[in-house]
């Protein structure tokens, strides 16, 4: 189904990216379950903090590396959608990431620093640097697709809750 572009006004293309800030970090179960925070958000850069917890280990002390990849998709399609022109719709896929591990994601929390490289008609690019303990542990590229109208866009987000 195709949407028709409609025009939006700065302030209406600000709500929906500050709406999206509060999807990433409160509305999408997985990112609350793995306890994320969005501590950066704007058109450059998205930064993004997942805490340890045992229960995203591969072994002791050391994250497991689907779930550094996960942050890595979700701090990369985070950079894409902060800057993102609505008009050119919100319906937001992945389509192709590409992990490299870089050493070992010991540490407290691991930080995704995503920026996006490229914006283009539908399909987007973006980088992402994973650190753990002051160093890079992984690195990945996010491709995502940007189309439509997602549902529920602009709906009321609930406060964090204890899962």
């Amino acid at each position: 189904m195709t949407v028709a572009a409609r025009t939006l006004t700065e302030q209406e293309q600000c709500e929906r990216r500050a709406w999206f800030r509060a999807r990433w970090e409160r509305g999408v179960a997985f990112n609350r379950r793995c306890r994320i925070r969005v501590t950066r958000w704007d058109s450059e850069t998205v930064e993004i903090v997942l805490p340890y917890a045992d229960s995203l280990s591969a072994h002791e002390d050391v994250f497991h590396g689907g779930v550094i990849s996960a942050l890595i998709d979700t701090a990369g399609s985070g950079a894409v959608i902060a800057g993102h022109d609505f008009t050119k719709g919100s319906r937001l896929s992945t389509v192709s990431m590409s992990v490299q591990f870089l050493a070992p994601a010991r540490g407290r929390e691991a930080v995704a620093h995503a920026r996006c490289v490229r914006r283009g008609k539908r399909l987007h690019f973006a980088d992402v640097d994973v650190m753990t303990d002051g160093r890079i542990c992984a690195r990945g590229q996010v491709v995502v697709t940007i189309s439509g109208e997602r549902p529920g866009v602009g709906d009321p987000i609930g406060p964090l809750s204890e899962e």
